[in-house]
C-alpha cells in the first residue's frame, strides 16, 4: 500500500513538469538548432556547445519528468529535478556573465569616447 501511495505522490509532484514536457522538448530542439546555426559563425564556433548542451539538458528533463509521471518513479523524478536545476544554474551563470560583459563594454565605450573627445580640443 505504501508503494502505491509513494507512486501517487510522485505522479502528483511530477504533473506540472509532465504537462509542460512538450514545451520543454520544443525549447530543447530550438536550442540545439540555434547552437548548430552558431557553428557557422566565427565567434559562434567557440560558444555553440553551450546552447546545444542546454537543449539536450532540457530535452532530457522533459523525458525524465514523463517517465516519472507515467511510472511514478522516484529516481526519475529526482533525475528530472537535478537536470532542471543544472539547466537553471547554467542559464543564470550565462546571464550573469552577459550582464557583466555588457557593463565592461559599455565602460570601454565611454572611456573611448572620453579619450577621443580630449584629443579633439
Amino acid at each position: 500500500m505504501e508503494q502505491q501511495e509513494q507512486s501517487n505522490l510522485i505522479k502528483e509532484i511530477s504533473a506540472p513538469l509532465y504537462m509542460s514536457r512538450g514545451w520543454m522538448k520544443f525549447l530543447g530542439i530550438l536550442s540545439i538548432v540555434y547552437g548548430a546555426m552558431l557553428v557557422f559563425t566565427i565567434v559562434g564556433i567557440l560558444i555553440a556547445w553551450l546552447p546545444i548542451w542546454l537543449g539536450i539538458l532540457i530535452f532530457q528533463t522533459a523525458s525524465s519528468a514523463e517517465k516519472a509521471f507515467i511510472a511514478g518513479d522516484k529516481a526519475e523524478m529526482v533525475k528530472s529535478m537535478n537536470q532542471i536545476k543544472t539547466y537553471f544554474t547554467i542559464s543564470g551563470l550565462l546571464a550573469l556573465v552577459a550582464i557583466i560583459l555588457s557593463f565592461v563594454f559599455l565602460g570601454m565605450g565611454l572611456l573611448t569616447y572620453i579619450f577621443s573627445a580630449m584629443h579633439i580640443y
